[in-house]
């Protein structure tokens, strides 16, 4: 069983206040406890989808895509897609998870490949750290009219998946497999170069030709911003 000690400094004592640190602590284990207060006013409005990105997920393991990116791995072009979703910092973790807990409604890579129409059951389309995304997902999404790109580095390489063996293969990419590609889409609103400001100390929202891109990566910021999550909402309901 799990103890927990609070200690309360008082005018008579040199203690430490532990109390906000282990809420804090709580927090960043669960980000979603801290709209638990202001569900009614943040929570999802109708018809609006969040993409989860396991195809980033499974690139972002452990000799996969992205080690052959960093040339950490030569071989890693081709590899098994996760069954399961595992929120981690390369998908937008804390995003999802607060998004979810709202009610939003949320799908996956997969789900959009198999079938681009999908998409058009939502007025609005979330996009969490989509990195790698398949040419039927890039297609639905830039053609869907209402599109949040809340993470940098969205739709920025292009994958391939073989569903009789369950793998995904990196098809084109910055740098592959001809140096001088920028996007593996030839996109022209890749953003990928301001992934790294992950700070959001002027967090704006910019309109493109079917939605709005977030200046920055939020993964710290939504965990302690309830006008970022009702600017979110807002832009839903347009």
């Amino acid at each position: 069983m799990l103890s927990v000690i609070i200690i309360i400094k008082t005018e008579y004592s040199n203690a430490v206040n532990v109390s906000d640190d282990f809420e804090q602590y709580g927090i960043s284990q669960m980000p979603e406890t801290r709209y638990f207060d202001q569900y009614s006013e943040l929570s999802a409005p109708s018809n609006t989808v969040v993409v989860y990105p396991i195809l980033t997920q499974t690139a972002y393991e452990w000799n996969s895509i992205h080690d052959f990116y960093t040339r950490n791995c030569d071989a890693c072009i081709t590899v098994k897609i996760d069954k399961e979703y595992d929120p981690i910092y390369s998908t937008g973790a804390n995003s999802f998870r607060i998004l979810e807990f709202l009610g939003y409604d949320v799908i996956d890579d997969v789900s959009i490949d198999k079938d681009p129409n999908i998409l058009k059951k939502y007025n609005t389309v979330i996009l969490l750290h989509s990195e790698f995304v398949t040419q039927n997902e890039f297609f639905a999404i830039t053609n869907h009219p209402n599109v949040i790109y809340l993470y940098p580095g969205a739709l920025n390489s292009k994958v391939k998946i073989n569903y009789e063996d369950q793998t995904m293969t990196l098809e084109r990419g910055p740098s592959f497999p001809q140096s001088e590609i920028k996007n593996g889409f030839d996109w022209i609103y890749d953003n990928s170069d301001i992934s790294e400001n992950n700070t959001c100390d002027n967090w704006t929202f910019e309109m493109i030709y079917h939605g709005y891109m977030l200046n920055c990566t939020p993964e710290y910021l939504i965990q302690d911003s309830e006008e970022l999550l009702k600017e979110i909402k807002r832009l839903s309901e347009l």
